[in-house]
């Protein structure tokens, strides 16, 4: 456990099977200044009923680290982001065991909704936490971490890799680099 970061309860082989294919809901308000966008929830996450809640996830450390937030936030502040400017979504609202039982056909719905999201609330940025999810949904195979020559009506587009335990292709320093530079533009 990271120091500073309060577990949630463990949620037990029946809620994990409970929460399977539920939503999770948004943390979001009109003119924030980042939306986090998740690929789709974890069972663990709509369990706890709180995003990027999995331990080992390293999403709030990273934010901490990049300076969106004074302090190290849990899962269960994840309610707090707005007071930072920022808020969280998912491209696919089902949760699932991995990302990888989302369809192509899921992630292009997702990417319409999302577009009608970003109109309704104007945050300042999107920032796709998976380039994967990004490239499926929105149809570019090519795009890399960082900023895109994309907007979605007023917003800018930003990705950055997944913040999971389980990408090993970023460090917690490299993440929180990588998050700084969208924070930087973001002022």
């Amino acid at each position: 456990m990271i120091r500073g970061m309060e577990r949630l309860p463990r949620p037990t082989p029946a809620q994990l099977d409970a929460a399977k294919n539920r939503p999770l809901r948004d943390v979001i308000a009109p003119g924030l200044r980042v939306l986090f966008c998740g690929i789709n929830p974890s069972l663990y996450s709509v369990a706890a009923g709180h995003h990027f809640a999995r331990p080992g996830n390293r999403f709030w450390p990273t934010l901490f680290r990049a300076g969106f937030t004074d302090r190290l936030l849990s899962p269960a502040e994840d309610g707090l982001l707005p007071q930072y400017g920022c808020g969280v979504t998912n491209l696919v609202r089902r949760g699932t065991v991995a990302a990888d039982e989302v369809t192509t056909d899921e992630f292009c719905a997702g990417a319409a909704a999302l577009t009608r999201k970003l109109k309704r609330y104007r945050p300042a940025w999107i920032a796709f936490v998976g380039i994967g999810a990004y490239r499926c949904g929105f149809s570019d195979p090519k795009a890399t971490v960082g900023r895109q020559t994309r907007m979605i009506g007023d917003t800018g587009v930003w990705v950055l890799p997944n913040t999971s335990g389980l990408n090993a292709n970023h460090q917690l320093d490299d993440l929180a680099r990588l998050f700084a530079e969208l924070r930087i533009a973001a002022r």
